[in-house]
């Protein structure tokens, strides 16, 4: 008899073990999910500036490259005009 209740006993202590095991896991995971769900979060915010950064590039590169642009950097710059029409020789193959 002494024996099963020594056996119990043991019993017991190993479950009560497990379920002591199990909590802390519970409260690992739990945190680490917090963690990196926070992450996530800061990586959201992050991916929203890049892209209003990357509109706002592609906004000022359609601008830099616009016909208007050319032909005014071309005149100031450069000194360019527009050839007179009389100017203009037409290469036919």
């Amino acid at each position: 008899m002494a024996a099963l209740g020594r056996q119990w006993l043991l019993v017991s202590i190993a479950l009560w073990l497990l379920v002591i095991g199990s909590a802390v896991a519970v409260v690992n995971v739990t945190h680490l999910n917090r963690q990196t769900f926070a992450r996530w979060q800061k990586l959201q915010v992050e991916k929203q500036q890049l892209e209003v950064r990357w509109q706002q590039l592609l906004l000022e590169e359609s601008t830099w490259a616009t016909h208007s642009r050319v032909a005014q950097v071309a005149q100031k710059k450069l000194g360019m005009e527009l050839p007179k029409a009389a100017d203009v020789i037409v290469v036919r193959p």
